[in-house]
């Protein structure tokens, strides 16, 4: 089975976070969310990949994963000239699959669950397609399936009346029958060509789809939102560890410290933290819950929860920030003790 990775897109409801990058190199837990998707693949067997690539630094996501060999993958490249929906990007991949079943795979849908098991399932199975559906809160947003007894019955993109509440996840489990659909969509009112469309023409030309729903977690990060709460469930489940030099004791829950960080005596850090290489916290810090820094960033004076810090950034002041995404090389300096709530693109500096 081989496994495509969508890595396009604008990430426009992210800006000024994506204005230099792809959303799906945002860090999460200090990795980019992608990279989770490709673990996810990884664990379920299947290493040789395309990853679709398009608009806003593309070059970026070529320059971090390579040719894979690092991450324990085969990893080629395809281009998607514009943003035509997910059918389209699936199509340019005609060649890549060749006869084989495959994954794809929406890189900035995060899960916990492994899908080797459904992999293995679909592998022998003689179903045309198998998808991963989750319950949601918001089910307008999302693309939908309505079941009975058992079985779709229907597949529709964000319809304003939903008739469930179960999300088709962007993990999608495919043959290359796909294709012959692909080739006859029209593009929906998006002017896009829809996966759900594709699906939905499945199921009407009478070939089986088969569904499992995701009970634990899953996460669509579409708005800075959605990437707090993943970075934030993710951080829950990693198992504490202290490669660098802690001076504090006033300590509780999950702490990560990477290598040649320095914790000052006078902070304090309440888990989950996740604290990258190189790193300097220095007294009077209060950092946590639910807080991920990213590697060569400065902190000092100031309180910070439910926030992630990308790399090389530097707080120096006398601040409270929560629920904020803060970008790589950020400068936040300031004399008075304020709240914020921030959302900084790379580069930025403030003085308050």
């Amino acid at each position: 089975m081989k496994g495509i990775l969508l890595h396009g897109g604008h990430g426009t409801r992210l800006r000024p976070l994506t204005h230099t990058g792809p959303k799906q190199l945002l860090p999460i837990a200090n990795k980019p969310m992608s990279e989770f998707c490709l673990q996810s693949m990884r664990e379920a067997g299947i290493t040789e990949i395309a990853i679709i690539i398009g608009g806003n630094g593309s070059n970026k996501v070529k320059e971090y994963y390579g040719d894979g060999k690092e991450f324990g993958l085969n990893i080629s490249y395809i281009e998607q000239d514009a943003p035509n929906g997910i059918a389209h990007a699936i199509n340019l991949c005609k060649n890549f699959v060749g006869q084989e079943k495959f994954l794809v795979f929406l890189g900035d849908n995060i899960i916990q669950k492994s899908i080797k098991n459904i992999a293995d399932e679909f592998n022998a199975s003689s179903a045309s397609a198998t998808i991963l559906l989750c319950e949601v809160d918001n089910p307008s947003r999302f693309g939908i399936a309505n079941i009975k007894n058992g079985r779709i019955t229907k597949i529709m993109e964000k319809p304003k009346n939903p008739p469930t509440n179960l999300a088709v996840t962007g993990i999608y489990f495919l043959t290359p029958k796909i294709f012959d659909i692909i080739s006859r969509l029209k593009p929906s009112w998006r002017n896009e060509y829809e996966i759900t469309d594709a699906l939905d023409m499945l199921l009407n030309e009478n070939h089986i789809i088969t569904y499992h729903t995701i009970t634990d977690y899953w996460k669509d990060t579409g708005t800075p939102e959605d990437i707090i709460n993943a970075n934030n469930a993710i951080l829950q489940k990693l198992e504490s560890y202290c490669d660098g030099i802690n001076h504090t004791q006033q300590i509780t829950g999950n702490i990560m410290i990477g290598k040649n960080t320095i914790i000052d005596e006078n902070t304090k850090i309440v888990g989950p933290v996740l604290i990258g290489e190189n790193c300097s916290i220095k007294s009077n810090c209060t950092i946590g819950p639910n807080v991920s820094i990213g590697n060569n960033s400065k902190l000092s004076k100031c309180q910070i929860n439910n926030t992630i810090i990308m790399e090389d950034c530097v707080i120096d002041c006398e601040v409270k920030i929560k629920n904020s995404i803060i970008a790589s090389n950020a400068k936040i300096l300031a004399k008075e003790n304020e709240e914020n709530i921030l959302l900084l693109g790379e580069g930025t500096k403030i003085l308050l």
